[in-house]
């Protein structure tokens, strides 16, 4: 058992990127100090998250088009390989947009 306190921490190189809701087709610009889960709840989206460090699992949705940048802990190493799932409170984008399954 252990526990992480850690918050999100932007890296130096990180870049912004584009965010698509393939639901509704919206899109967000998500800046290099800021995370997906963390804009989207600034426009009025209404995503499920809970603990905002990557450790639970909760904001996970799938990935429909782009390369997630995973820094997430609960992700295994195979699961990260394929880049089908992604944790929206902590991870961000390797390509310029990303199309979820929100």
């Amino acid at each position: 058992r252990f526990e992480i306190f850690a918050t999100a921490t932007p890296v130096a190189d990180d870049q912004s990127f584009e965010v698509v809701l393939n639901s509704s087709g919206k899109t967000f610009r998500i800046p290099p100090d800021k995370t997906i889960l963390g804009v989207l709840i600034e426009a009025g989206e209404d995503p499920m998250h809970d603990c905002q460090r990557g450790d639970c699992g909760i904001c996970q949705v799938g990935v429909i088009e782009g390369t997630p940048d995973h820094r997430d802990y609960i992700l295994t190493d195979t699961e990260k390989a394929e880049g089908k799932v992604m944790q929206i409170c902590v991870s961000r984008s390797k390509s310029p947009r990303l199309v979820l399954d929100l």
